[in-house]
C-alpha cells in the first residue's frame, strides 16, 4: 500500500485542504474567511498555505477591494487531485469505510 501524502496528512494541512476541496472548482475563498473557519491563527495558517502553494496544490491570488488588500485562496487542479487521492487512500487504509453511517 502506498503511504499517504504527507504534505496533506499534516491535521492543519488536512483541515484547510477539506475546507478547499468542498467549494466548487472555479470557486475560492478569502484568507480571513479560511482563518475563521478553521480557527487558527494568520501566522500558523500562513505556514501552512505556504507549504502547500510551495507544492502546487494551493493558488493563492493577492489583490485589492479598493484599497484593502485580500487574499484569496483556491486548490489547484494537482491539489484537487491530490485531495481525492489521499482520501481514496485513507478509505482503504481504513478498509473502505465511508464515513456515512450515523452516531
Amino acid at each position: 500500500m502506498d503511504e499517504l501524502d504527507p504534505l496533506i496528512h499534516a491535521q492543519a494541512r488536512l483541515r484547510i485542504m477539506s475546507t478547499l476541496a468542498a467549494i466548487d472548482a472555479d470557486s475560492s475563498m478569502s484568507f480571513p474567511r479560511l482563518q475563521e473557519m478553521l480557527d487558527m491563527t494568520a501566522g500558523n495558517l500562513s505556514t501552512h498555505l505556504r507549504k502547500l502553494e510551495d507544492g502546487a496544490y494551493v493558488l493563492v491570488t493577492k489583490t485589492h477591494r479598493g484599497r484593502t488588500p485580500v487574499t484569496y485562496l483556491e486548490l489547484t487542479t494537482v491539489g484537487r487531485r491530490a485531495f481525492e487521492d489521499y482520501m481514496t487512500g485513507l478509505r482503504a487504509m481504513l478498509g473502505g469505510a465511508t464515513g456515512t453511517g450515523t452516531a
